[in-house]
């Protein structure tokens, strides 16, 4: 587990995810690999068209069908690798010191992703993928089997990035939530950075007692930790929270055992990432 690894198409998102790997590589002093992946089915090629068409006059018609369609699959290839070429650049003209490596696959991006998972430290992936608009609320089609299916964490980023000051947990005392605090106190990624540990409960003086614990152990690993006790519901609560006290990143695990279980996973989980305007880090 060595590697940023940072998933690059033609969307919006793509300069996003160049500078949010960038930056996660100089924390962690890891390299970057920069990933392309030509989906298969949106480029199918060596598919079979003779039971589609007739014989005959009809025979130049799968001729054409054949060869345009493999010099389809050949200029996704050429662009493909145009766009890695170009992010590279891009983390090396800002970063001269990563060391930046691409990676082409034509295939499934989730089977790509689990076959390079060894290797990954950490997987940056912008919310949406080059078949959506920014300005809409969709999230990209791969990004919640992303999330669903690989253990590593995994940055989702949004159109524009800028190194985050503040993160906060959105916690919850569940089994998963500790793991959260112990994979941020083992990680260099976010030290130094202000951490606001925050709780959704309408027993404000009982979670303020257990959250002085946990704010005990980010200190002592030198994290400036504050923490807060928002009451309503979860999503509202935690948007708020994160609108006043300018928070950069959101820090969370994908599945918990509570109410905020409830939030989290499923399409929840989906509404979190639509309607965020910050960078998520899911941690499992």
């Amino acid at each position: 587990m060595t590697n940023v690894i940072a998933c690059i198409d033609g969307s919006k998102a793509m300069l996003s995810v160049c500078d949010a790997s960038a930056w996660a590589a100089l924390r962690l002093e890891a390299p970057v690999t920069l990933l392309h992946v030509l989906d298969k089915s949106s480029y199918l090629t060596g598919f079979n068209l003779s039971g589609s068409i007739g014989l005959g006059t009809r025979e130049h018609l799968l001729a054409e069908m054949v060869d345009l369609d493999e010099r389809r699959s050949k200029l996704a290839l050429e662009q493909g690798k145009y766009m890695l070429q170009d992010a590279s650049a891009h983390i090396i003209k800002q970063s001269p010191k990563i060391s930046v490596e691409t990676l082409q696959r034509h295939g499934d991006l989730v089977e790509t992703l689990l076959e390079q998972e060894p290797n990954a430290r950490l997987v940056v992936i912008g919310r949406q993928g080059e078949q959506h608009q920014e300005q809409t609320k969709a999230i990209g089609s791969h990004l919640e089997s992303v999330i669903r299916t690989l253990k590593q964490p995994i940055l989702v980023v949004m159109a524009e990035f800028e190194a985050p000051k503040r993160f906060m947990i959105a916690y919850d005392g569940s089994d998963t939530a500790k793991k959260v605090i112990n994979r941020v106190i083992s990680s260099p990624l976010l030290k130094g950075l202000e951490c606001h540990l925050v709780i959704v409960s309408s027993n404000q003086s009982q979670e303020e007692a257990g959250l002085a614990s946990v704010a005990a152990s980010l200190t002592e690993a030198d994290f400036n930790v504050v923490t807060a006790v928002c009451q309503g519901e979860v999503q509202t609560a935690l948007e708020v929270y994160q609108q006043e006290n300018h928070i950069d990143l959101m820090v969370m695990g994908a599945y918990g055992h509570s109410r905020i279980r409830e939030f989290f996973v499923g399409s929840n989980t989906t509404r979190m990432i639509s309607k965020s305007h910050i960078s998520l880090l899911l941690l499992r």
